[in-house]
């Protein structure tokens, strides 16, 4: 149990930032943790050891009820309630791990709008934008874009630079033809 907390404590720094409860989403839903580019390894790696620990604690504590007090039922208890917490625990790792892995954008960012709004001027329509994350705070986009008067891609690269999450962009040009 020592062990499992040192080791949480030593891990804590990279998962402190998922303690502000204060965040709701859009659908109405708080999932009680808002969420940011976070490595998911390393906060599975504090989850597994924080764990560890509650369920040595929840059994230290059963054993000294059963022990004090004679209740037999409590180590029972003790199981179920370890498992409805690192349920909960897991199911947030779960959802936000396969986030990334369905190329979601993360919660709170609005990549897809500031990549339209640098690039959709009087000259240029995108048709196609993907946006997903490829490493904590690092995202990566493809952005197919039309024009009457089409320019290089390095052009409208140089219109995203501003925007430092995006670590990877690809851009496809294409001319506007109207049909005759």
């Amino acid at each position: 149990m020592v062990v499992n907390l040192v080791c949480a404590w030593l891990l804590r720094d990279d998962h402190a930032h998922h303690h502000d409860h204060s965040h709701s989403h859009d659908h109405g839903e708080d999932r009680g943790h808002a969420r940011d580019n976070s490595d998911n390894n390393l906060r599975a790696a504090y989850l597994h050891v924080l764990a560890d620990a509650l369920t040595s604690i929840l059994a230290i504590v059963a054993l000294l009820l059963g022990s004090f007090n004679g209740w037999l039922w409590a180590d029972s208890i003790m199981g179920i309630v370890g498992n409805l917490v690192i349920a909960r625990w897991s199911w947030g790792l779960i959802r936000d791990a396969g986030g990334v892995l369905l190329d979601t954008v993360p919660d709170g960012e609005n990549l897809p709008s500031e990549i339209r709004e640098a690039i959709e001027r009087n000259d240029a329509t995108i048709t196609d934008l993907h946006v997903w994350q490829i490493g904590p705070g690092h995202h990566a986009a493809i952005v197919a874009i039309v024009s009457p008067e089409p320019r290089e891609p390095s052009h409208y690269k140089a219109r995203l630079s501003h925007i430092h999450a995006l670590s990877h962009v690809t851009v496809e040009v294409e001319p506007h033809r109207t049909l005759v």
